[in-house]
This record gives structure tokens, sequence and C-alpha cells, in this order.
């Protein structure tokens, strides 16, 4: 008697995918009418073993049963052609039907990949109880894939919710920090996007076209540090004021820190380095030429020429010509040579950001 499932297990093995490989066609309806019987209804018949690959191709079977003696191709030849088209996790039970009880020709089914073995001449009940069997493993083997890709996705789902959470935070930082001298902040957002202009148009990854779009945000978040009355100062800063202005860069970079974290170690590198210049001339390292990341190099010039078309405490926004006039003329004095072409060729789409992100 068939051990009895119960509920949806028992209800999804019997509509399992089951294909019969035998030549011998009473075989075939004699396992037919046995399946048939027990209420399985979801099952392929052939005679001729030429033709698994191309059903397996076609269409996903829980279990083959497959005759071992067959014309043209055997059933041991069977399984090395699946074995070969299959990746080694791909769990298909497969059930011989043999009536070779040899101790090699088991062997060779066994590291084939048969699961079990029905001799022949074979009982109804013998039959049905090695096919359930069988069945039932492929039923968890189903159900455990169905877990891991549950799983997989919820943690892809907490993975970018965690993600959007920490941009989020980079983001408000790096308003934080430029509201102290811009009603808005919506600089930093221009800024930023900007640079990611400037970094897809040089060519860089998607990787680090990413992380500087959304590390740049943080460049002047050392703003925080410096007192009001050199920050929103209007006059010009005498060299006391200037080296207290300076000192944000420093105050940035402890503010965001050594945590190892990419957008945290991408957002460090721009703090620390949008005001080196090209010559060497900048602060505070004195860096000079490619000695400078180019992401800081592409911060710079999104940087300043955003500054430039806005207004601060100590100036009035420039008009749009006077700044690209000024951006020219530091082309290998202030900025990369090469990153400003690509600022250049790129204008348009500039334009376009600051346009649609006003003050």
């Amino acid at each position: 008697m068939v051990a009895e499932l119960t509920g949806t297990m028992a209800e999804e093995i019997k509509q399992s995918n089951i294909l019969i490989v035998d030549d011998n066609t009473a075989n075939v309806a004699l396992l037919e009418d046995i399946l048939e019987n027990a209420g399985y209804d979801e099952f392929t018949s052939t005679t001729d073993p030429r033709t698994v690959l191309p059903l397996c191709q076609e269409e996903e079977f829980d279990l083959i049963l497959l005759d071992i003696r067959m014309p043209h191709m055997s059933g041991l030849e069977v399984m090395e052609v699946l074995s070969k088209h299959f990746p080694a996790d791909h769990y298909l039970p497969i059930l011989v039907l043999t009536a070779q009880l040899d101790q090699q020709t088991r062997q060779q089914a066994l590291a084939l990949g048969a699961k079990d073995f029905l001799t022949k001449p074979f009982q109804h009940w013998e039959a049905l109880l090695r096919i359930q069997n069988q069945l039932e493993t492929r039923y968890f083997y189903k159900r455990q894939i169905v877990r891991g890709d549950l799983l997989e996705r919820e943690v892809a789902k907490r993975t970018e919710e965690i993600r959007s959470v920490q941009l989020e935070v980079v983001k408000r930082l790096g308003m934080a920090g430029e509201f102290r001298d811009n009603e808005t902040g919506a600089h930093v957002v221009r800024m930023s996007r900007i640079s990611e202009v400037i970094a897809r148009g040089a060519g860089l990854d998607e990787k680090m076209c990413e992380l500087i779009l959304h590390s740049s945000t943080m460049h002047d978040v050392g703003k925080i540090g410096v007192p009001d009355r050199v920050l929103l100062k209007a006059g010009k800063l005498d060299d006391e004021e200037w080296a207290v202005m300076k000192s944000h860069v420093e105050i940035g970079s402890t503010i965001i820190g050594d945590y190892p974290a990419d957008i945290l170690w991408m957002a460090g590198v721009i703090a620390e380095g949008h005001h080196e210049k090209w010559d060497g001339s900048g602060y505070p390292q004195g860096l000079k030429g490619e000695a400078i990341p180019i992401a800081a190099r592409i911060a710079a010039i999104s940087d300043v020429f955003d500054a430039l078309l806005s207004v601060r405490p100590y100036k009035e926004a420039w008009p749009l010509e006077k700044a690209l006039a000024v951006m020219k003329e530091s082309s290998g004095r202030h900025f990369d040579p090469n990153l400003l072409d690509v600022f250049f060729d790129k204008l348009d789409e500039i334009l376009e950001i600051r346009q649609a992100l006003p003050d």
C-alpha cells in the first residue's frame, strides 16, 4: 500500500511532470496506466532515447523513468548526455528501469546520476513507492530553491533599504554644511549631478560614477565647523580668516572619518581634494596634476562652476558668459584640461541640471 501524503505536498507531487523513456511500447503503456490510475496526469513518453535531451530542453521534468537497454542510445549514454548539458546542482532524479542487476551497470548508473533502480519485472506497488519517494525528494528540492530565492530577494530588499538610508544620510549631511551659506542647499545636489555628468563623459565605470554622484554631496560638510563670522562675512577674508576657512577641509575629513564603506571613502577623497589645483597651488596638500584623485578633480570643476553662478554672502551670482570665461582661463592652472574639455562637451546637459534645480 502506497504511503499517503497530505495537503499541498500530495497535490503538488501528483502534478509532477514525469518523462518515461523505454523502447518497449508495452512497458511504456504499463507505466502510463500505473501513473494514471494513481492520479498522475502530467507525463510524457518516448520510445526513442535520442529525443530525451530535446524534451528536457523544452520543458522541466521532475522525474525520468529511464530504461537501460535501448537501441541507438543506452540509458547510460542518455544520462551522460544530460550531465553535460545541465549544471551539477540541477537536481533531476532518474529512476532506472532495468533487468540488468550486475554490479558494473549499477555503479555506472549511479555515477551518472541515477537515484534509484526499479528491477523488471516489477510490482505496481513497488513502482509507485519508488516513484513517490523520488518525487518527494524533488518536491523538497524545489521548495528549498523557492525558499532560497525568497531569502535572496529579501536580503536584496533589505540591503537596498539600508543603502537608501545611507545615501539619504550622506545627502542630508552634505546639505547641512551647505545650508550654512546657502538658503536652499541646492548647490550640493546640482554639484553632485554635474560631477556625475563629467565622470560619465570621462568614461569612468558605472560604480565610480555612482560613487561620485552620491559622495560629492559631502564635499563641503566641514563648513559646519567654520564660525559664522568667517563663513558669512560679506567682505574679503584676511589671512587669519582665510586660514580658518581652509580648515573646513580638515573638519570635513574628521566628520566623514575612515569607516570602511565605499561611499564614505569616496566622500573623504573628494572633501580632502576638491580644493587642490592642477598646477599645485591649491590646498591642503598642494597636490599637482594627476596626483590629485580624479574624483576630486571632477568635483573641483563642478563645485567652482556652480558656485560662480550662485549667490553667496560675499558675492552676487555671475552671468553665465563670465563664469564660462573664467573656467576656460583656468584650464591647466586650476582645472585638469582634459576634464574641462569634457565639461564643455557636456555643457548643455549641465545647464539643464541648473535649470531644473534652482536655488
